[in-house]
């Protein structure tokens, strides 16, 4: 490898290589279903966490789906426009604003939401039990390191 010498450095240059074609490879095995939905994989984040946590504030949502808020303001108001979300004000502070999936978002992500899923086993379907317990402890080491916690 040009310029490195030292072995730790390689190992993680070539794992780091390597998650970021498996992502990219389970990215594309999903990514017909959404388009056929019409949806972006930061999109489907949006229904998903509101269908699975509840009314969410922006801030919580752009932390949770790791994006920056100016997409994400720009995500929503797609979402919106189609009618699957909602702003709305919360009652205990007038300055804060939680997203809210409305009754045809609910219903449009219950459809989706279990199909989405089985189309990511079917891209990790190359692992057994075992190994995604593992590699789901591996990830969780990784992104708490390489996040600094």
């Amino acid at each position: 490898m040009f310029g490195v010498e030292d072995e730790a450095t390689k190992a993680a240059v070539r794992a780091y290589v390597k998650l970021m074609r498996a992502s990219h490879a389970v990215l594309a095995r999903t990514q017909a279903r959404l388009a056929a939905a019409g949806l972006t994989h930061v999109q489907l984040g949006v229904l998903e966490a509101l269908l699975h946590l509840g009314p969410l504030t922006q801030r919580d949502l752009t932390r949770k789906l790791l994006t920056s808020p100016g997409n994400l303001t720009d995500v929503i108001d797609k979402l919106a426009r189609r009618g699957l979300v909602e702003r709305v004000q919360c009652p205990e502070d007038r300055r804060s604003v939680r997203v809210v999936l409305t009754a045809d978002g609910r219903r449009f992500i219950e459809e989706l939401f279990p199909r989405h899923a089985g189309d990511i086993a079917a891209a990790m379907g190359g692992l057994d039990g075992k190994d995604l317990a593992a590699l789901d402890a591996l990830l969780r080491r990784l992104g708490l390191a390489a996040a600094g916690d």
